[in-house]
């Protein structure tokens, strides 16, 4: 009885053979032109109203962060004592 031994990768081209090609710069360069073709850009009002949301998440991120900063400073400086 027989047994066959042989993988299915012995099949396919080997990894190393696919790994050699190689693409010019000018190719590469204009395959991002082309995805930032695609690409659907948010208007000046849009950007305006995105930044705001993220300029006050991160003033609340930054008063959430300094107010448990104090608490616990006061907690430690009652717990351990301070000069």
């Amino acid at each position: 009885m027989a047994i066959d031994t042989r993988s299915e990768a012995a099949d396919r081209p080997s990894e190393k053979k696919k790994a050699k090609k190689r693409t010019s710069p000018a190719l590469f360069y204009r395959q991002v032109v082309a995805e930032l073709r695609k690409v659907v850009w948010p208007s000046r009002r849009d950007l305006a109203t995105y930044t705001a949301v993220v300029l006050v998440f991160v003033v609340i991120m930054v008063a959430i962060v300094f107010g448990l900063d104090a608490l616990f400073t006061q907690g430690v400086v009652a717990v351990f004592g301070g000069s």
